[in-house]
């Protein structure tokens, strides 16, 4: 994933109601309530966490039990630590007080509380690349250093693989194509970090990196679950009792869920956007143009999906007089630089969720050569009366402008294809006339409709009249 392109933009839940949930998380409210109990008597080693006599207080205090019951009260206190719940007073004595940090949970605003949130994130994040405590103290040589060679775990490379894939989990959740109710199975994120781009057949090597993959990543999203930052299926521990067993050509959706299925929560989106943000990534979401400008809204949302887009609009509508702001977005659709048509193409979309207290706006453009003709669509579209008919080169000027709109939206998509077809079977002389058409896209256009066309004669008449249209242009 670069962070020199966009991602798209997401739907965030209130704050109000992420800080619910992030609150309710076992881990931070195992961690609060460990810094509640905290007090003078209270002792932590040189690392910061609990001395080891008082583990069992610990425990005791947040009502766990079995095997792990020690190492969850222990991680709850360092994310309390480390979220500045709790403050070291005396690294020498090893005591410790309760942190500012502890008030902003009560007393705090949202944001506050998902601030301490994102701090306790951060050190489930990095604990979830550090390999089991027995295989670190085996591999502890005579001077007390870990030998990572005898782990096969490189912190770097490891930390980089799971940001990896919390990047890719994120961007399946927020595209406008990704899976319906956000949840992925685990050997398709596991192979979106290994399988090359274009590969048909994966080889059995890589095949046998997916697998590792997946096992890792089992491990790390149980870590990270307790977070709240994504729902998880484990994989079924039968098929690991069985590693030798080879999985089915085709399996069903049941097969697929044993092989681990993993959702970022609300929360979890929240967190990872912060993330990116942080990491320099461009991660939009809906609602941050809604108070910028129509020039702004319209840029903005060329580049975002439908369902998105329409979202960001009508966040920035509601904040707006129709009237107003239908000549905002007008003034803001004009121009004839390259992104002017999907500018256009937003604009009237934006205008289609404005209702009739827009009219005299419209009106007033209706002999605009670059916006008279969406203006005569929307208003006969909603059967206002004396709406002038529109001359022949504003049809055919409007037509290569939505063209072109389609064009830099989508690129060469079935529903532009279809476009064209349909065109070129209505009008039996549109490339004679279109080519003359004094629009910075014509050529442009006409060139895509030769390339989608898939009859060769049109195809042929549309390559011609685009090189009729460059030489009118001069170029």
């Amino acid at each position: 994933m670069s962070d020199s392109s966009p991602l798209p933009p997401v739907r965030l839940h209130p704050e109000a109601e992420l800080a619910r949930a992030a609150l309710s998380t076992p881990l931070l409210s195992r961690a609060a309530r460990l810094a509640r109990w905290a007090g003078p008597g209270t002792r932590v080693d040189a690392g910061g966490g609990l001395v080891e006599e008082q583990v069992p207080a610990a425990v005791e205090l947040l009502g766990l039990t079995g095997g792990d019951a020690a190492a969850y009260a222990s991680e709850a206190w360092r994310v309390a630590v480390d979220a500045g719940l709790v403050e070291i007073v005396d690294e020498e004595a090893g005591t410790v007080r309760a942190g500012e940090e502890l008030k902003l949970l009560t007393g705090g605003s949202p944001r506050d509380v998902l601030t301490v949130w994102l701090a306790a994130l951060e050190t489930v994040v990095a604990d979830a690349t550090v390999p089991d405590l027995e295989d670190l103290v085996d591999a502890l040589d005579q001077g007390g250093e870990v030998d990572f060679s005898s782990l096969d775990w490189d912190p770097e490379a490891d930390a980089e693989f799971l940001d990896g894939v919390l990047g890719n989990l994120y961007l399946l959740t927020v595209s406008e194509d990704g899976p319906g109710d956000g949840t992925v199975p685990l050997p398709a994120l596991a192979a979106s970090m290994i399988v090359p781009d274009g590969m048909g057949e994966p080889t059995n090597d890589v095949l046998e990196q997916v697998s590792d993959a997946m096992m890792r990543l089992d491990d790390q999203f149980r870590v990270l679950e307790p977070v709240g930052l994504v729902d998880y299926r484990p994989v079924d521990e039968a098929l690991m009792a069985d590693t030798d067993e080879e999985p089915a050509a085709t399996v069903d959706d049941t097969d697929v869920a044993r092989y681990g299925m993993v959702r970022l929560t609300p929360l979890g989106v929240y967190g990872l956007r912060s993330r990116l943000l942080e990491a320099g990534f461009d991660a939009p979401a809906v609602g941050d143009l809604a108070d910028k400008g129509a020039d702004v809204l319209l840029d903005g949302t060329a580049r975002f999906g439908r369902f998105a887009a329409r979202a960001e609009t009508e966040q920035w509508l509601a904040r707006r007089e129709p009237l107003a702001a239908a000549r905002e977005l007008l003034a803001a659709a004009r121009g004839a630089d390259a992104g002017a048509p999907l500018r256009r193409l937003r604009c009237q979309q934006a205008l289609s969720l404005v209702g009739a207290e827009a009219e005299p706006a419209l009106r007033e453009v209706l002999d605009d050569p670059e916006l008279g003709g969406l203006a005569r669509v929307w208003l006969s579209e909603r059967g206002a009366a004396g709406v002038p008919a529109p001359s022949e080169d504003m049809v055919f000027w409007l037509t290569v402008d939505t063209l072109a709109a389609q064009l830099a939206a989508e690129g060469n998509s079935e529903e532009l294809q279809a476009l064209v077809e349909g065109l070129a079977a209505q009008h039996s002389g549109f490339f004679a006339a279109a080519w003359r058409v004094e629009h910075p896209a014509t050529a442009e256009v006409l060139d895509a409709m030769g390339r989608l066309h898939p009859d060769k004669k049109v195809a042929k008449q549309a390559r011609k009249a685009a090189f009729k249209a460059r030489s009118q242009q001069g170029s």
